[in-house]
């Protein structure tokens, strides 16, 4: 079986690309198979913390560390519409404060470097959203533990069959694929997408609240 007829079954054996058109073809195929009430689960979660004040929380490693930044700054700032006292996200990168992550690792373990960085600030209610494509990252699993402990919602974004992470979140947004490299794709994918519909979303009430004179807070 090549990699393009073993691309119908989603979940089928790890594939092997030959050509760039062959990547995009598998994607292709992958994208039409997107758990998309999840998704759109995972974005409701959001505007939910969002709009009760709640903290959220992202983190992962390698590509997803990068996405945990990029999806903070999409939420952080490309979120706000009108800079004119509108209520922002309340949103948080684990991944960007090197010195605290390396004196973790240093004094406990690397597996504790998003968890004790989610001791000082988790409550209940808060979004904590985890990245891994494996879905079994034991640092971003020692995490999920502390914020289901403290009473949060857990969202995972992943790959494969979820590893681990599916059984400690409270929405799992599994990619099913096992390239990884179309399962990191549309992760950035999925938080674009998430972005994008709590940006109108958005940018509808702050429109609404205008012609009635509210403030957008």
């Amino acid at each position: 079986m090549n990699e393009l007829q073993s691309a119908k079954a989603p979940w089928g054996v790890a594939m092997q690309i030959g050509s760039v058109k062959q990547y995009f073809q598998v994607y292709q195929k992958v994208l039409g198979c997107l758990p998309y009430a999840a998704i759109e689960e995972a974005k409701e979660a959001l505007l939910r913390g969002y709009e009760q004040d709640q903290s959220i929380f992202l983190f992962g490693n390698g590509g997803s560390a990068a996405l945990a930044s990029h999806f903070a700054c999409d939420l952080g700032k490309g979120a706000v519409v009108n800079g004119n006292g509108q209520k922002r996200f309340r949103v948080l990168a684990l991944t960007d404060n090197v010195a605290l992550m390396t004196a973790w690792a240093n004094d406990t373990c690397y597996e504790r470097v998003f968890a004790e960085q989610l001791h000082n600030f988790v409550a209940p209610g808060d979004v904590a959203l985890a990245i891994s494509g494996s879905g079994n990252s034991p640092n971003v699993l020692c995490a999920l533990e502390v914020a289901r402990e403290a009473g949060a919602v857990n969202i995972g974004l992943t790959g494969f069959r979820g590893g681990d992470m599916k059984h400690l979140c409270d929405i799992c947004i599994i990619i099913p694929s096992e390239n990884m490299q179309i399962i990191e794709d549309l992760h950035l994918s999925v938080t674009h997408a998430i972005f994008s519909v709590i940006r109108q979303r958005l940018s509808d009430n702050v429109q609404v609240n205008a012609l009635h004179g509210v403030a957008s807070r």
